[in-house]
């Protein structure tokens, strides 16, 4: 676990992790402007609004293992480029939008090349050993975090100064920097022989009927699955959840900035996370156990929110929400990569993500209709789920430690034969 420490910064992973943190500002800008944009200018009803992030995770569901799987063949570089050219189309879309169907043609092609976020872990792992692959995903994280930091805020500013289409437009042009960005400062992470390998490696070979045996896959899947549908539930009705409960009563541009400054605490608490608490954490605990304890955090968070009737009491649910998030996400990606052949890392990384989307779509598309019957109810459902996603995580735990303890006892036992 020491060795976590001495994670080399070389210039490829200050590269990357700039991407993401420029990516994810823009992203985050319009994060809670979205459902109040659709709400205000086009009169969609809560259950309506869901939809578009539903279709958004459906076309990520759909494209997510083509896409890892495209790039372990081909090359992150290029697979992240055009997917970070479909994310500046999508947001000049929304901000320019006359009509609700290019707004969900918008988020279904933004789905759709939406795979930069898999390509940019994948990329990661390509670069940095094994034993420091979590606390490395763990930077990626804090990148998000920082990247939510600034984000929100500045979304909110934009949207309650100058109307709410403006935010979608700096998103757009902070998306079409990172593709500047990656063409002029990034390199290639695979070589012509590691693409060519994969290409006619038959274990980087995706079949789904042999991976129902990996047991730690499966529970990691399974964690994966039920803690993206509680965050479904969440992040789909978290905007209209702030402007009838925490705001109640005030006006359009009160309820963005109120927003955008709440979700900057995800991004402070990712941060200082990924910072201080997960590699604390990960000297101490293993990965299993590290899942564990960010499953609990995100059930209190929610459990915070579903009574809270204030903003101060919201941001501390908030903040510990992203504090779950920041232990739970890196930690179940590092296991995931290390479950499957090292041919397959883009692949499984792009399943993965594709459960996750499953679970977002799913949630997502029923979140309005369980917020329209209370405001407060996505919140307590969350929480439930993710106490039921902790019996995967406990299955996981005892698995990886049962592992790590045959791994300990191999030296031993071939000294004895020796």
């Amino acid at each position: 676990m020491t060795e976590a420490k001495r994670l080399p910064i070389d210039r490829r992973m200050i590269t990357i992790l700039l991407i993401i943190f420029v990516q994810m500002s823009g992203t985050s800008m319009v994060q809670p402007i979205l459902p109040l944009y659709a709400q205000s200018e086009f009169n969609m009803s809560p259950e309506v609004i869901t939809l578009l992030m539903t279709v958004f995770f459906a076309a990520q569901f759909l494209a997510g293992p083509f896409i890892g799987r495209i790039s372990d063949r081909r090359g992150r570089l290029p697979v992240l480029i055009i997917s970070q050219i479909g994310t500046v189309i999508s947001f000049v879309m929304i901000g320019l939008a006359q009509s609700v169907a290019v707004l969900f043609f918008a988020r279904v092609l933004d789905g759709i090349t939406g795979g930069n976020i898999v390509v940019a872990q994948a990329y990661i792992t390509d670069i940095v050993p094994v034993k420091q692959r979590t606390v490395a995903l763990g930077y990626l994280m804090a990148a998000f975090g920082l990247g939510f930091v600034v984000g929100p805020a500045a979304g909110g500013i934009f949207a309650s100064l100058f109307g709410p289409s403006i935010p979608f437009l700096i998103a757009a042009a902070a998306a079409a920097g990172t593709v500047i960005l990656t063409h002029i400062a990034l390199e290639e992470s695979l070589s012509g022989d590691d693409r060519e390998r994969n290409r006619k490696s038959k274990a980087a070979r995706i079949r789904i009927v042999e991976h129902l045996t990996n047991g730690s896959l499966i529970a990691v899947l399974s964690v994966g699955f039920v803690a993206r549908f509680a965050f479904g539930m969440l992040i789909g009705t978290f905007a209209l959840y702030a402007e009838s409960i925490l705001f109640a009563g005030a006006d359009f541009a009160a309820v963005s900035l109120g927003v955008g400054l709440m979700l900057m605490g995800v991004g402070v608490g990712q941060l200082l996370t990924q910072v201080i608490l997960l590699p604390a954490a990960l000297n101490r605990f293993s990965d299993s156990t590290v899942v564990l304890m960010g499953c609990s955090a995100r059930a209190s968070s929610l459990f915070i929110l579903a009574v809270a009737a204030e903003p101060l009491l919201g941001s501390v649910g908030i903040i510990m929400f992203s504090v779950g998030s920041g232990l739970l996400l890196p930690s179940l990606q590092s296991i995931t990569t290390k479950t499957v052949a090292q041919e397959l890392r883009g692949a499984i990384l792009g399943l993965f993500q594709s459960v996750q989307n499953l679970a977002l779509i799913i949630s997502t598309a029923i979140a309005g209709a369980v917020f329209a019957l209370n405001p407060t109810l996505p919140n307590w459902t969350g929480a439930f789920l993710f106490c039921a996603a902790m019996i995967p995580g406990l299955f996981l735990w005892k698995s990886m430690r049962h592992e790590s303890l045959v791994q300990s006892q191999l030296p031993q036992a071939r000294g004895q034969h020796v």
